[in-house]
């Protein structure tokens, strides 16, 4: 008997027909019996061509034929292992060798599809039974897409039109929403292996059904929550294969499928629950969904004294958070308070600093409903926090959630101004009282920690201007960094047009580029006058000396630069000649000169370390001594040179990464790549018969509290970073007595 499917497929006694199920496994369609007895499904020793007697084995399915004929009565599907087979199959025998029957392969794989419909069309009735046999097994191999993509054929051959996907929503939590019709789907927990992914994800997935007037046959309407996983997007469904009530079913994603997104989602939710049945944990966890953000502010609609109000929002580099705002809860009825993007969420309530605002307590005074709450003596409303939320998608909106006693949810929507962690760290102990008795607490639990974990913002040059016969190569160019409070550079390029030596040096100005817009024009007439030959450099966003030596650096190529903050001026003449010489003495090393005050005293001739009774680094400078005391040393190693004026390979200020974006002053932030310099194999040294003039400080921090707060900030951060890499090793340097 032949038995045909379409007009090429044709089963035939003493031929099997071939389908690759995955890179394992081959899926074999015959007529014949190979089980023995009134068996319909088991193991049977297989051989492949050649293969020893007995080496493998194969799962086999039969039935009777839906049309038997005197030849065939039977039909048989087998799934057979082929590791060790590397080649074309042609020949195969089921059973023992004395009793085995021999089937010749035939010439041309089948398709999954084509292999399932002929599974249908042999087994008629009994095809239900015999495939989901044959799924059976073929899901318990954890299968790949491949694999999954036959099983997916066999199913639908075998239930055509059981059901469809036919909405799918996006949640922030991650889990993602279900919606379709199917005969098959069970309330309940269920585990389902998604179709569509490169890898099949299997899942775990809540069903709840509801009565649905326009499905077929009155086939149930379901619902369903797949667990939240990174690796099931909502795009990316093609289908669900699970374990229904009758077996192994097929939901297919209908081709006119919804895809909602986050903020649509817990609306339709909302509108789908009253109509559904199932598990009571299932429900809640819908009841959650439904309850989930949707883009409102909802803090303002509880009946109960609860609000909350967000003062400063402040977002760094790679999704670091600082934040700052009031959360008025007199009763104590939020139990958790999380700030939310996407599905990365924080606890804030775990970490964050509170502080006292009578401000807000007042606030409230007038209002009737939150009166009864008034008579607690709780004034702790305030609070700041910081967060790491890095998200993929820079438009998901970020919000805070609120979850009360009785489990319900409210939000907070938040838009965070985008900033440099460190004017971020600025504005923010800007905004507080200095006399506070909370700023210590604030200072060691939020804005040390955001400032360490924050990464740095690479210097991005703008504009470059070239003014006079500019040439890197004829001598070691002088890179001047104009950053924040050094406005005026105009007496520093007199200097260096008085000094015979720099007047002849190439000269790069680096600025800020608002800075580059105002006084570009006007700096290059004023070095035409003075006949020097300069650079420009305009950078992207306001930054320090550091940011700007960095960017000047950049927009050079030759092999040595010297460094000169422009606030520093120098105490005469032939400094520059006088660093290059020492230079050619120690190649490949960095060279700084004395810092002095005005008053004729040190302000930096290296660094001392010292390990106090905590066993933590204590950093400081040699200041102070008179300068008469150091103008007659030599040469002399030390542990770190001042970037603020040296000079160096030009590679030296990049190889490292450039400087830490983690310091609020410039002290800290040249001390921390002055180390890593030298720890890099980059010796540092001091020629203290070189001296320039200058202040601690370029930048304005508006008071002295200020100025003493960024001091004590900028140290912590130095020991939260250097304690485990001083510590343990040869005790450091001593202060002198």
């Amino acid at each position: 008997m032949a038995v045909k499917h379409g007009a090429s497929r044709t089963l035939r006694p003493g031929k099997v027909i071939g389908c690759r199920v995955d890179e394992t496994t081959f899926l074999i369609i015959g007529l014949g019996r190979v089980l023995a007895g009134e068996a319909v499904a088991g193991e049977v020793i297989v051989g492949v061509d050649g293969d020893k007697p007995g080496t493998r084995s194969a799962f086999v399915s039969e039935w009777r034929l839906a049309a038997p004929s005197p030849r065939a009565k039977h039909g048989f599907a087998a799934l057979l292992p082929t590791e060790g087979t590397d080649r074309a199959m042609t020949a195969t025998r089921f059973g023992e060798e004395e009793t085995s029957v021999r089937y010749i392969f035939a010439p041309r794989l089948a398709s999954a599809e084509e292999a399932a419909a002929i599974v249908a069309e042999t087994a008629g009735p009994q095809s239900a039974a015999v495939i989901d046999r044959l799924v059976d097994v073929m899901m318990a191999g954890n299968p790949n897409r491949r694999g999954l993509l036959t099983i997916t054929a066999l199913l639908q051959a075998a239930h055509a039109n059981d059901g469809f996907i036919e909405l799918i929503g996006e949640s922030h939590e991650g889990a993602t929403f279900l919606q379709g019709w199917s005969r098959g789907m069970v309330p309940g927990p269920c585990r389902v292996s998604v179709v569509g992914n490169a890898t099949p994800v299997a899942s775990e997935c809540g069903i709840a059904v509801f009565s649905r007037q326009d499905a077929p046959d009155g086939a149930p309407g379901f619902v369903g929550l797949l667990a939240a996983t990174k690796d099931v997007r909502a795009r990316d469904i093609e289908g669900l294969v699970f374990r229904g009530r009758a077996g192994w079913r097929y939901a297919p994603v209908h081709p006119r499928k919804r895809i909602l997104g986050p903020l649509e989602t817990p609306e339709h939710v909302r509108s789908i629950l009253p109509r559904a049945h199932g598990a009571p944990d299932m429900l809640l966890s819908m009841r959650a969904t439904a309850n989930s953000f949707d883009g409102k502010e909802t803090v303002s609609t509880l009946p109960f004294p609860v609000r909350m109000g967000i003062d400063n929002m402040f977002e760094a580099d790679g999704g670091k958070l600082l934040v700052s705002g009031w959360l008025y809860d007199p009763d104590a009825h939020v139990t958790a308070v999380r700030l939310r993007r996407g599905d990365g969420a924080a606890c804030l309530d775990e970490r964050w600093t509170r502080l006292y605002r009578p401000d807000v307590t007042d606030s409230f005074n007038d209002q009737q409903h939150f009166a009864p709450s008034i008579r607690v003596e709780q004034r702790a409303h305030g609070f700041i926090a910081h967060a790491h939320l890095p998200s993929e998608d820079h438009g998901a909106p970020l919000y805070f959630e609120l979850t009360l006693r009785d489990s319900r949810r409210a939000f907070l929507p938040v838009k965070p101004a985008r900033v440099a962690a460190r004017l971020a760290a600025l504005r923010q102990i800007g905004s507080i009282d200095p006399t506070n008795c909370a700023l210590p607490a604030i200072v060691d639990a939020q804005i040390v920690p955001f400032l360490s974990e924050s990464g740095r913002s690479t210097p991005v040059t703008d504009a470059v201007l070239d003014a006079g016969a500019f040439d890197q190569e004829s001598s070691p160019p002088i890179v001047i960094g104009a950053g924040e409070g050094e406005e005026s550079i105009a007496p520093l390029l007199a200097l260096l047009a008085l000094d015979p030596e720099t007047r002849r040096a190439p000269i790069v100005i680096a600025m800020p580029a608002d800075r580059f817009r105002r006084q570009a024009a006007r700096l290059k007439e004023l070095v035409r006058f003075y006949g020097l030959s300069a650079r420009f450099v305009s950078v992207k966003g306001a930054g320090d000396f550091y940011d700007m030596l960095e960017a000047g650096t950049q927009a050079l190529s030759c092999e040595t630069v010297v460094s000169l903050s422009a606030s520093l001026v120098p105490r005469g003449t032939g400094w520059y000649g006088k660093l290059l010489a020492a230079a050619g003495t120690v190649k490949g090393s960095i060279i700084s000169p004395v810092l002095a005050y005005e008053d004729h005293s040190v302000r930096w001739a290296g660094n001392w370390f010292d390990v106090d009774n905590g066993d933590r680094p204590v950093v400081g400078r040699y200041a102070g001594y008179p300068l008469k005391a150091v103008t007659e040393m030599k040469l002399t190693r030390i542990a770190a040179a001042s970037l603020e004026c040296c000079v160096t390979p030009r590679d030296a200020l990049l190889r490292l990464g450039g400087f830490s974006g983690g310091y609020l002053g410039v002290q800290g932030k040249g001390l921390d790549l002055g180390l890593r310099l030298s720890r890099s194999g980059i010796n540092s040294y001091l020629l203290p018969s070189v001296q320039l003039w200058g202040c601690d400080d370029a930048c304005d921090w508006k008071s002295p509290a200020m100025a003493a707060l960024v001091e004590e900030i900028d140290q912590k951060i130095f020991k939260s970073q250097w304690s485990p890499v001083l510590v343990g090793e040869k005790r450091p340097e001593k202060r002198p007595a």
